[in-house]
């Protein structure tokens, strides 16, 4: 009988190794800053709230202060897992009907109707106050450091701006004001500002000054972001029509109000065991718990070959288990009553599990839940054509080449992982608000997210666009516990393939036995058979994308048993990172994608 795929010798980098502090994210300034926070007596939390400012100021082509942030973490060893719930939901005037009325069956995927209320700033604040150490303006002044002073812009960055420097020129003249002030998109390397961000920051930390403690300060800077200057600029500026990916021009319906009534929020996580592990994830608001029954399908295989994503048959039967578990994320992932207790149940698992066979699936099937009728998106393979053969308005504007125009340009989102010697430990995945969302507001430096995009027009599904209601959202940080306590915290950017990246790094260190670099490097891939999150939210029928480093053997057997294959080179598919503790050695670790170039881990 096969078994797993043996380990590398030798990788891109080493995992990291120490006792002192260990940090990891998508930018090495936010890694660094998080370091640097640990260095001078920070906690974990401390660190990923400082390093998490920066990467809005470093990485803001993929997440901004009025995105969103889900976050899963651990104080301690004698606490428990604990999810952050920084997803804002729907404002009070998003409702559907308005939606249809301005002539869209989509929400879109850019302009301020796709935005739901920011949630991010106020749950790092939350996380800060309740179990950081720090002022608010030692935490902040890394970002505020490098939006007034500048940074080195990435190449990522300057080619983004580029991609929709049409849609900023023609239609977001604010936007183009303040990412293209000498009327073109930055050169990569070339050092760039944000004052009016650090201005935003600088607010939050003044408005607690009078308060007796630092709670009361933070508890301040919370109310000013929620009632103050923000709230009031958002609100106004995002009231005139504007340019939206539907190629129509519409205003946006978030107002002071819907700023005022949020909070950020923890909750307990859903779990799974697998391997010896329990596997923490967010509930079906979010995505995670579709990790959770891809791995309850994959435990119920006698071989470890069947998991080896390196192989071909694994890799079937991974793609194959993940379009099972994605059916049912559309069919019954919402912020509502979904019946996880039956989705994560072995029985449901095994029936599941029989579905699988030698060939590729193109069918969309979700599974039955006995009293619960599953929701059936519209499937489009291709914007206005869904495959029932139903009648859509084709919407001017689609997708390329005039994605320049539009400003759909599948924006991605960061991640950020710490660990302390006192055991605490953070995993969290901000996202949204990237610069290619609607106009930038000049006077607060950055724009609001996208995340209504997740929500359906369509009447029956827990996603269905309600105000009050998150959007479902696809940001999965994981925790690992073992015999109670933590031992990983990782995530990925990347969308619906988010959970689908992480589920090769648990196969691969846990069945593999793999270390935490070695399976960050290893091959990747992903199913894009799913109902996609993101506008115009297509799929694709027994589609996947892979790394050519998988091998031409491998890729050839999937092609045989019918995947639809897109190679994507060797180096492109993940962008994971994750710190972690040794219990059996007694030392922290940390490992970052070495992909892009840009990810870092860092620690001692």
């Amino acid at each position: 009988m096969m078994g797993f795929t043996p380990p590398p010798s030798f990788t891109t980098r080493p995992t990291l190794e120490g006792t002192f502090g260990m940090s990891a994210s998508t930018h090495w300034l936010a890694t660094a800053s998080a370091q640097a926070v640990l260095e001078r007596g920070g906690n974990a939390f401390d660190a990923a709230v400082a390093g998490a400012f920066v990467l809005h100021v470093v990485e803001p082509h993929l997440n901004g202060p009025g995105g969103d942030l889900v976050a899963i973490f651990q104080a301690g060893d004698d606490a428990s897992p604990t999810v952050l719930s920084g997803q804002g939901p729907a404002p009070a005037g998003a409702t559907r009907e308005h939606y249809l009325g301005e002539g869209l069956d989509l929400v879109p995927g850019s302009g301020a109707l796709a935005a739901a209320v920011p949630g991010a700033v106020d749950a790092w604040l939350l996380l800060l106050r309740d179990h950081g150490t720090w002022e608010l303006a030692d935490v902040l002044a890394f970002a505020i450091r490098y939006a007034r002073d500048g940074h080195p812009v990435l190449e990522r960055v300057a080619r983004t701006i580029a991609t929709v420097h049409r849609l900023f020129t023609e239609h977001w003249t604010t936007s183009a004001a303040h990412w293209m002030p000498e009327g073109r998109p930055p050169r990569p390397g070339e050092i760039i500002v944000n004052p009016a961000y650090a201005d935003v920051l600088a607010r939050l930390i003044d408005a607690g000054a009078a308060a007796a403690d630092r709670v009361g300060r933070i508890d301040a800077a919370r109310t000013e972001w929620k009632t103050g200057h923000v709230a009031r600029e958002a609100a106004a500026f995002l009231a005139q029509p504007h340019r939206h990916s539907s190629g129509t021009d519409h205003a946006g319906v978030i107002t002071v109000d819907d700023f005022a009534a949020y909070d950020a929020s923890y909750e307990e996580p859903v779990t799974l065991e697998f391997r010896g592990h329990t596997i923490a994830k967010t509930g079906a608001w979010g995505q995670g718990p579709a990790l959770l029954q891809t791995l309850a399908i994959l435990d119920g295989f006698d071989y470890d070959e069947r998991l080896d994503p390196s192989s071909e048959l694994g890799a079937h039967t991974i793609l194959e288990a993940q379009k099972l578990a994605y059916a049912d994320r559309e069919a019954y992932y919402g912020d509502g009553d979904v019946p996880l207790d039956v989705l994560l149940s072995p029985t449901y698992a095994a029936e599941r599990r029989a579905l699988i066979g030698d060939t590729a699936s193109a069918e969309f099937r979700p599974g039955s839940v006995a009293g619960v009728e599953p929701f059936v998106p519209p499937l489009r393979t291709e914007y206005g054509t869904p495959t029932d053969g139903s009648a859509r308005s084709a919407i001017a504007g689609v997708g390329e080449p005039t994605v320049a125009v539009t400003g759909e340009t599948r924006g991605d989102t960061c991640h950020i992982d710490v660990v302390d010697r006192w055991g605490n430990i953070v995993s969290a995945t901000p996202s949204g608000g990237w610069l290619q969302s609607s106009p930038t507001i000049p006077s607060l430096g950055f724009c609001l997210g996208t995340r209504l995009q997740m929500t359906w027009l369509e009447e029956g599904s827990t996603s269905t666009l309600v105000p009050g209601r998150r959007p479902r959202t696809t940001l999965t940080p994981t925790l690992v516990l073992r015999d109670g306590l933590p031992v990983t915290a990782l995530g990925s950017p990347g969308g619906d393939q988010q959970d689908q990246w992480q589920l090769l790094y648990l196969l691969r260190t846990i069945v593999g036995g793999y270390s935490p670099q070695a399976a960050i490097d290893a091959p990747a891939l992903h199913t894009t058979s799913l109902a996609g999150s993101f506008w115009p939210r297509t799929w694709e029928p027994a589609g996947a994308v892979v790394e050519d480093r998988l091998g031409d053997a491998v890729i050839d057997g999937l092609q045989a048993r019918g995947h639809v294959i897109t190679r994507a080179g060797d180096w492109s598919l993940g962008r994971l990172s994750s710190v972690g503790r040794d219990r059996e050695r007694g030392v922290l670790t940390a490992a970052a994608n070495p992909r892009s170039a840009q990810g870092y881990a860092a620690g001692r």
